[in-house]
């Protein structure tokens, strides 16, 4: 694609990058000031870059205007769940961002759903029978994921794709073999030495072609190459890729699994809507013997409350700097968790472009894999798709999250991303009308070994009167469901610690 063709191509730059708070639009002034020019969406960080830079201390708190039984701080999946299974309690949903769904947030464009982040549910999984209890019907995905390998795709990568693989022979024999071996492990009688063992020593004496595809899949599911990887999360992943080339148990809806946090969104602001609040970016949490202060900005003015409980579902990044007199164990657990930026282009074209299948990898690339946006619902009858957005999920190093930070930076992301596109197979060189890319500069934990053994039942330890949620308490993975999980756990904490009983004891790996 020319430059030319490219400057006629609307870019639009939306999402949170930094310490969990907005883009400081400062960072990010327009040069180009044509009609073409970036779009940018964002609200000024400077109180939390305080509380980062400062610690709590930096703000003269006022005293409590309110007591509530439970407050809950942060309006992502795991903050709406718990908030949804306390609505017969005082409570309060406190979020900084203008929207709720954390990574479960999907937009729209001229009506047509897209996923900014997570994308899927497996039927076993707890969030699969809550998104039936809050009134959603999961839609089957029914797809075993293809691969685009040396421009030619390869439909059902681990089943009879490979026999297809574009390697020479010895190589799709190494993958069979590699399969075989990876089969037949039984990873929850070996739990506690695979959630401590590196992925990278099971590909060992294998082509180097394999390691490519496991250190594209890596990333965007886990948010870590081989080297870096719990070798149990690998393992299953591929068990469980398997099954699908029988029986695909993943469901979804248009937009991914931002439909679970607007369908409970929507729920708590029809039934409690002045116990939710976005906006709200908080400052501290300070425990004391009778209550817990929560002190935090809404509208340019400091407030604090107090609270019997308080839920954290918040990333641990961003717990440890508001949490006072978190136990150093705890708060060096915390600190041990990684977290990489994560953005999502979304191409969007006035024709179809792709639709071979649901989630299609694509190693060697700026992105890891792309989703079609209206997949599961492209086959309903009277349906016609108006536009084909395809979800490109472009998972980053630590190190790179500044190239968020600046517009021209995430637009240089979004064009890169582009261009492999188009050059994937042919028939994909096409233009789309509009490009968009949502940035988040720490959204995904890496599932590291040890972290789930070790790391998170530490985390997720409670601490009297406040209590531990979200994906990175939960594990092994991050996924909508874990922080699912993570909230029903922690209400259940919270209504024992009001009814003056035992917390209820965790099941956890120990190792």
């Amino acid at each position: 694609m020319s430059t030319n063709r490219r400057d006629f191509i609307k870019f639009v730059v939306a999402g949170a990058v930094t310490a969990g708070c907005p883009i400081d639009l400062s960072l990010v002034a327009q040069t180009d000031k044509s009609q073409n020019a970036p779009e940018v969406d964002g609200e000024d960080n400077r109180i939390c870059h305080r509380v980062r830079d400062q610690g709590s201390k930096a703000f003269a708190r006022p005293p409590a205007s309110a007591r509530h039984d439970v407050v809950i701080v942060g309006g992502g999946v795991s903050g709406l769940a718990a908030a949804y299974r306390l609505r017969h309690r005082d409570f309060l949903l406190l979020e900084k961002e203008p929207h709720w769904g954390g990574n479960a947030y999907a937009m729209e464009y001229d009506g047509c759903t897209y996923a900014t982040g997570a994308a899927f549910l497996v039927k076993d999984e707890h969030a699969y029978d809550f998104a039936k209890e809050i009134g959603l019907e999961p839609l089957p995905v029914n797809c075993s994921d293809p691969s685009i390998i040396r421009g030619e795709l390869i439909p059902d990568t681990w089943g009879e794709g490979l026999n297809k693989l574009p390697y020479p022979a010895s190589v799709r024999e190494a993958f069979k073999k590699f399969k075989k071996e990876m089969l037949a492990i039984d990873v929850e009688k070996r739990s506690t030495e695979l959630y401590n063992q590196p992925f990278s020593d099971f590909l060992k004496g294998y082509p180097i072609e394999l390691k490519q595809w496991w250190d594209n899949f890596g990333p965007s599911n886990w948010g870590a190459t081989s080297e870096e990887t719990a070798a149990a999360i690998a393992i299953l992943a591929l068990q469980e890729m398997v099954e699908e080339s029988h029986a695909d148990d993943r469901y979804t809806w248009p937009g991914g699994l931002g439909a679970i946090t607007k369908k409970l969104a929507g729920i708590l602001q029809t039934s409690h809507n002045d116990r939710v609040l976005t906006g709200a970016t908080i400052v501290a949490v300070a425990p004391e013997k009778e209550a817990v202060q929560v002190t935090y900005m809404l509208g340019g003015e400091l407030k604090t409350i107090a609270a019997k409980a308080v839920i954290m579902a918040t990333p641990k990044f961003i717990t440890r700097r508001i949490v006072e007199g978190l136990p150093d164990a705890q708060d060096q657990a915390m600190g041990k968790i990684h977290y990489i930026p994560y953005p999502v282009v979304n191409l969007i074209f006035d024709k179809p472009v792709f639709n071979h299948g649901y989630d299609t990898w694509c190693p060697g690339n700026t992105f890891t894999d792309f989703i079609v946006a209206d997949w599961v619902i492209r086959k309903q009858p009277g349906y016609k798709q108006k536009f084909n957005i395809l979800s490109c999920y472009t998972p980053m190093k630590e190190d790179d999250r500044g190239y968020l930070l600046a517009e021209n930076g995430a637009r240089k992301i979004a064009a890169n991303v582009l261009i492999d596109f188009q050059k994937l197979i042919p028939g994909m060189n096409v233009d789309p009308i509009e490009v968009h890319i949502y940035r988040r500069g720490h959204p995904l934990y890496k599932t590291m070994p040890g972290l789930y053994t070790r790391v998170q039942p530490l985390v997720r330890h409670p601490m009297d009167r406040v209590f531990f949620a979200n994906t990175d308490a939960e594990g092994p993975e991050s996924t909508t469901n874990g922080g699912i999980l993570a909230a029903h756990r922690a209400v259940k904490e919270v209504e024992a610690r009001l009814a003056g009983k035992p917390v209820p004891k965790q099941n956890a790996i120990a190792g």
